[in-house]
């Protein structure tokens, strides 16, 4: 409103001084008044809905960065291994699924890791023969894997020739001249 407008008789919100009953849009106004005043005493903040507040209250953030953001899939599972403490096992497994690269084809068509447990890297070789020459490249291919993989990776290389069939079961077995060997049942 100007100041050289007229004032109108129920442009002006009712006062309390008055004894006449308030209606319509200014019963609107008082109403509106009234909800703000108890708003202004809670603490609340106009336009603030209980939602709005509660993430306030529980550190969420709008549209700021949040851990809930999308993230790569590489990044995550970065995250989660660290997380769990796995650096240790996925490079043990990065070393058994990259065999072929890390030493080169020539080795890796004659040998394959068996396994990779605290430092010490099991190879089984294709024959008796490749045998002896892994065990005469051992530092070679331990040079080669610690430039590829990291320090403390592999430690020590220990190569077996190639495996006969085993037909014994579990751990315990009997010895001596009674023992049932695997065609002891044939007849």
């Amino acid at each position: 409103m100007s100041a050289d407008e007229p004032e109108q008789p129920g442009s002006q919100p009712p006062d309390a001084s008055t004894t006449e009953p308030v209606r319509g849009p200014d019963l609107v106004r008082a109403a509106l008044t009234q909800a703000r005043a108890r708003a202004r005493a809670k603490g609340l903040a106009p336009g603030v809905t209980p939602k709005r507040r509660l993430r306030a209250v529980e550190g969420r953030s709008g549209s700021g960065a949040d851990a809930r953001d999308p993230v790569l899939f590489g990044a995550a599972i970065r995250r989660l291994v660290a997380e769990r403490g796995w650096e240790e096992t996925t490079t043990a497994a990065g070393v058994l699924a990259n065999w072929d690269r890390l030493v080169g084809p020539e080795i890796a068509d004659h040998s394959r890791p068996e396994s990779l447990v605290d430092g010490a890297l099991v190879l089984v070789a294709e024959s008796t023969a490749w045998a002896t020459q892994l065990r005469l490249l051992t530092r070679t291919i331990q040079a080669r894997l610690r430039e590829q993989v990291g320090e403390g990776v592999v430690t020590s290389i220990v190569v077996r020739g190639p495996a006969q069939p085993d037909w014994r079961k579990g751990a315990f077995r009997v010895q001596g001249p009674g023992a049932r060997g695997p065609r002891d049942t044939y007849g």
